[in-house]
């Protein structure tokens, strides 16, 4: 895919969050990896008003929040960069602030395997992460660490993200991700929710691998 088709990509995830009702405004973030660089949205436009040309690119050994661009790219830019750094498989970022999954950060709870589409995510679980400043490097490293074998994490007091190896599959996991904390909460408010067994999670993820939308 072209650097001009990744940039329209980004804007049209962007605004396909905002209309499943994962993000609003300027809420959240989105980047793809081109290069040796990612594409990440610009701070503080909401994404009705994105255009491709405002997409911020960034080098990956940037450590200091350089870009090219006409805006500059959003205050989470850090762990974009660094979770291509650590993940050669991840090809895309989306970062949502989506009404179930930061609830469940809220309440500092992972998402346990309530579903097997939680398969989708690499394991039985979809951890939640400590709470650290938007932005800065702690967060980072624990956003890193959260998505070690996963391809999606709860941020405590803060949202979610998730990756994939396109934007079409990143969009699946976030609609996923969303539906699997909402039947966690909503299931938890109506009593226990059974937990399926981590071997039968594992068998699903090995069966995922062939699952799932694909680019086109």
């Amino acid at each position: 895919m072209r650097e001009s088709d990744k940039r329209a990509t980004i804007v049209a995830a962007a605004q396909e969050l905002e209309r499943l009702g994962l993000n609003h405004g300027s809420a959240g973030n989105l980047s793809m990896r081109d290069g040796d660089s990612a594409l990440v949205t610009p701070s503080g436009v909401p994404s009705r008003e994105l255009a491709p040309g405002s997409i911020a690119c960034m080098k990956f050994d940037s450590h200091d929040g350089a870009y090219d661009g006409p805006l500059p790219p959003s205050s989470e830019w850090r762990f974009h960069l660094d979770i291509y750094r650590a993940r050669p498989d991840v090809n895309a970022v989306v970062h949502m602030h989506s009404t179930y999954a930061t609830t469940l950060a809220t309440l500092r709870r992972e998402i346990p395997a309530v579903h097997y589409m939680i398969a989708a995510f690499g394991g039985p679980v979809v951890r939640c992460v400590d709470y650290a400043p938007y932005g800065t490097e702690k967060l980072s490293r624990l956003v890193v660490a959260g998505l070690k074998d996963r391809d999606g994490v709860l941020l405590a007091n803060h949202g979610a993200i998730v990756t994939g190896a396109d934007m079409r599959k990143t969009l699946w996991r976030a609609v996923e991700l969303e539906a699997l904390a909402q039947v966690f909460y909503l299931g938890s408010i109506a009593g226990e929710p059974v937990i399926l067994p981590d071997d039968e999670i594992y068998r699903t993820v090995e069966r995922f691998k062939s699952y799932g939308p694909r680019e086109r």
